[in-house]
């Protein structure tokens, strides 16, 4: 036997070792003996045969586990299987819809040179698209049989169309109910037109949360996420938070640069001291794309920012585009992978800074793979255009097909694109490419040129990895021995 090539470690405070395997997700906290089994057996210095008596039940758990296997060329294919368990999953559903291209705010971080290039009204999903999508949800729901429907709304700013996800919810509601499938509603909002009344239309529809996005504190937002007009919008975002709280359970997101991750403590320390801190379940911040304007990619979301005054102008947000995708400002640039350290530190950085304050943030560790890589996971732009994944959505981008079945030129080899799309195969032997897959195709294709690269933050991983060995040190003190 040999050691796991997906096998990690930590060492404790205390002596011991806290070991995980990514492709099993085993966790134990061990002694420094079963570390040195461990070396022997991957250095050949120890056989089965030769292992001491004692050791055998150590060696019996530790395959158990996956920490040991017996041959590393089937642990390959253990870990091709694990990809294609993960893309045929039909437990559930998923269904990214957006509403709009439309945004009613004027962000920092959207790409430079679009704005003001387009007079044409932004897309926006009509009534009969929506119940077009609908429809076509219904159907997905037959042949796939899952036990969750998940429905995501998204943009643009979905409750800039509200009554479109009104149809759609309602709709799938009806549809699923009567198939036995349970379904659950999300929605990404920059909070400024969230309400309680909209709340509580959505809440019979499946409800289970929102997701409102604060780039940092009051100053910080308001110069990050201002209004066409500059107007700051961060006091009426917190009250609407306030007025919904108590009705649906709020995720709080956030974009930062290595120029605005400084002002997060000072928003966390905020939200820490207001009413509805209870009623946050999770707090997430991930970095901004702001890759220079000569290799600007084509696979974004491009909104329509809304003016005061006249049609909407050219804009595009990467507000959801993934956690690996930043960038620093050009005078803090040296090579790509300077720009990834640092934004890796700072992502560490504010995971501990939101921890150390009490509120629920994902480990860092279980980050992957992309949803894009789940064969019933898809996205549904405003015309009834079907894409891989929000990142790839709108005028600039990928679709591989349409909900009414039209095969436009192109529909398919980007459809089989993305069925291809493997990145971990070229990651070598990295112990993470289980809970990464390779990273995020959008940040590949867009700081990268292409979408099959690996978007590597095996650093973010590894910062991750010794927060989550110090929360398990407390906890697993009865593991492998």
């Amino acid at each position: 036997m040999r050691p796991s090539a997906f096998n990690v470690r930590v060492p404790l405070a205390s002596g011991d070792v806290f070991l995980m395997n990514t492709l099993t997700d085993a966790q134990a906290v061990v002694s420094d003996d079963v570390v040195a089994l461990l070396d022997r057996l991957d250095s050949g210095s120890a056989q089965d045969h030769t292992v001491p008596e004692g050791e055998r039940e150590s060696l019996a758990t530790l395959e158990e586990n996956g920490f040991l296997v017996r041959q590393r060329s089937s642990e390959r294919a253990a870990l091709e299987s694990h990809f294609a368990e993960f893309r045929e999953d039909a437990s559930q559903l998923r269904i990214t819809i957006l509403t709009t291209l439309q945004c009613n705010f004027a962000c920092d971080y959207c790409y430079q040179g679009e704005h003001g290039e387009s007079g044409r009204p932004a897309e926006r999903m009509s009534i009969d698209t929506a119940a077009q999508v609908a429809a076509w949800i219904a159907k997905q729901v037959e042949e796939v049989q899952p036990q969750r429907l998940v429905l995501t709304f998204f943009g643009g700013e979905p409750l800039l169309n509200v009554p479109a996800m009104f149809e759609i919810a309602g709709r799938s509601s009806k549809h699923a109910a009567s198939r036995g499938v349970a379904q659950s509603v999300s929605i990404i909002t920059n909070g400024l037109l969230l309400t309680p009344e909209i709340v509580e239309c959505m809440v019979p529809l499946g409800l289970t949360g929102v997701k409102v996005t604060l780039d940092g504190d009051r100053d910080t937002h308001d110069r990050m996420r201002p209004l066409r007009g500059g107007q700051g919008t961060f006091d009426r975002i917190i009250e609407n938070i306030r007025r919904v709280a108590p009705l649906v359970p709020v995720t709080i997101g956030g974009n930062f640069d290595v120029e605005t991750a400084g002002r997060y403590p000072a928003l966390l320390d905020f939200l820490k001291a207001q009413d509805f801190a209870g009623r946050i379940v999770k707090v997430a911040f991930k970095p901004v794309i702001r890759p220079a304007a000569e290799d600007r990619p084509s696979g974004v979301i491009p909104l329509r920012v809304i003016g005061p005054d006249g049609p909407p102008q050219g804009g595009s947000c990467m507000s959801a585009a993934g956690a690996s995708t930043g960038r620093a400002p050009a005078a803090a640039t040296g090579s790509p992978c300077d720009s990834c350290n640092l934004v890796d530190d700072e992502l560490s950085q504010l995971r501990e800074e939101t921890l150390r304050r009490g509120f629920p943030t994902p480990d860092g560790v279980h980050m992957g793979p992309c949803e894009l890589y789940r064969r019933h996971s898809h996205t549904i732009g405003p015309d009834g255009a079907l894409y891989a994944c929000p990142g790839f959505t709108g005028q600039f981008a990928f679709p591989v097909g349409h909900i009414d079945g039209r095969r436009e030129p192109g529909h398919a080899a980007t459809a089989q694109r993305v069925d291809r799309l493997a990145p971990w195969r070229h990651c070598g032997d990295c112990p993470f490419i289980p809970v990464c897959g390779g990273g995020c195709a959008v940040a590949a294709h867009a700081e990268l040129g292409d979408m099959d690269a690996p978007s590597c933050h095996r650093r973010s991983f590894e910062a991750a990895l010794t927060s989550l060995a110090e929360e398990a040190a407390g906890e697993q003190r009865g593991g492998v021995q």
